[in-house]
């Protein structure tokens, strides 16, 4: 779970372009938030109602609030669920059924492997209505748990050691992370850029949308009983994209993101949205942090899910993507080793192709043929050769980066 940092003055700036600056490098390229963060939708939260009386400020001051935050602690409840469009047959009872023993979908990890593994297990959050506790004491010390009525699951990271706890299964994942890399790999346990917290889903776009879009500021809200100042961002010169607007409400005391709205154009509920439902920035106990087997509990070692599960890792023929477009435009493209069959998705259990094939279409190029899967905020397209095309963009744009590389 990210906190945003206190700004750090750059040499030579006048003050308020420092804070400026350091406030849009809190995130990543908005192609990963449109491939990973907008396939896991975020539930509008219990807001108070009413809106607060506070003194007016303009964007740039909201942004200098969020830039210049020193809180490094929280103690809070996170409410999130998604609203993407999909097809019933990927939602309602699929989600909850990912929790409760369920084994996650293989496409998102080794089917035989531990159901500790962050990486299986917080992909339930991608559909469906959910609770989590977040918890965190700098940098060194954060906790995150999805509770469910008959059980919960909870990822502890305290200085080298990180410990992921499955009640259902009654199992465990260990990894002990080199001490000169624990800061760094520590959030290599959860997703890529993960937003657990309405913290860390703005870090994500306000940075991604430093020179392309407006920021304004949109009155004042009241989210987990205290008051907020509502930042308004709307893409500009991204014909593309699917979304249509963000709001954040940050902490009038704190600067700390409460609340992270995400709009795709259109009508409807929000398609990505976190929010706190209660919070505190009080130092959590330093027993949150720590984490004993119990008894009985099978522990699976990083580094033995490591040597078994190479060949089974997700999407593992992919690699690194390379990226088409820019800004909200962009396009991601992943390279596989081997073509992926476009007709339903028979022969190719256990993929992603054949988790989604119930629902895409039929589409051909002068990349030749492939499958597009349609979601209200993500598009993909999976073309015959192998390739995948993936952004909150429309799906001519994704046939149009198909044709471009394609000639």
């Amino acid at each position: 779970m990210a906190l945003i940092q206190p700004a750090q003055p750059e040499a030579h700036e006048p003050e308020g372009g420092q804070r400026r600056r350091k406030a849009l490098r809190y995130a990543v390229p908005v192609a990963v938030v449109g491939v990973t963060a907008a396939t896991i939708g975020l539930v509008p939260a219990l807001a108070d109602s009413g809106d607060p009386s506070l003194p007016s400020l303009t964007a740039q001051q909201i942004l200098t609030r969020i830039a210049a935050s020193d809180t490094q602690t929280v103690d809070g409840t996170v409410k999130i669920s998604t609203d993407l469009g999909l097809p019933s047959a990927l939602s309602g009872g699929t989600a909850s059924g990912m929790f409760g023993g369920a084994a996650a979908p293989p496409a998102f990890g080794s089917p035989d492997g531990s159901r500790a593994d962050p990486q299986r297990q917080f992909t339930q959050l991608l559909i469906g209505s959910h609770t989590l506790h977040v918890a965190a004491d700098g940098q060194d010390r954060q906790k995150v748990s999805i509770i469910e009525p008959a059980a919960e699951y909870s990822v502890i990271h305290n200085g080298s050691q990180v410990w992921a706890y499955d009640s259902s299964s009654n199992e465990a994942y260990h990894s002990t992370l080199p001490a000169r890399d624990a800061k760094a790999q520590s959030h290599r346990q959860l997703p890529d850029d993960f937003p657990s917290t309405p913290q860390a889903a703005a870090e994500q776009i306000i940075k991604a949308s430093d020179g392309t879009a407006s920021f304004t500021a949109d009155g004042t809200a009241r989210v987990a009983g205290r008051s907020a100042y509502v930042l308004l961002i709307r893409p500009q010169n991204a014909p593309d994209t699917t979304i249509d607007s963000i709001r954040i409400a940050v902490d009038s005391k704190t600067g700390v993101p409460l609340k992270f709205t995400l709009q795709p154009k259109g009508n409807g509920k929000a398609a990505f949205e976190a929010a706190y439902t209660k919070v505190s920035f009080g130092k959590p106990a330093a027993s949150t942090f720590t984490f004993t087997p119990p008894k009985g509990v099978k522990v699976t070692e990083e580094s033995d899910k490591a040597s078994k599960d190479s060949s089974h890792a997700p999407m593992s023929g992919l690699g690194e993507p390379s990226y088409s477009g820019s800004g909200w435009d962009t396009v991601a493209v992943f390279k596989s080793k081997g073509a992926l069959p476009s007709d339903g998705h028979k022969n190719h259990k256990g993929g992603p192709a054949d988790m989604l094939g119930g629902f895409g279409k039929q589409v051909s190029g002068a990349f030749g043929s492939g499958t597009l899967f349609h979601t209200r905020l993500v598009n993909v397209l999976l073309t015959q050769d192998g390739s995948i095309y993936a952004g909150a963009v429309d799906q001519s744009a994704l046939t149009a980066a198909a044709n471009s590389a394609a000639r």
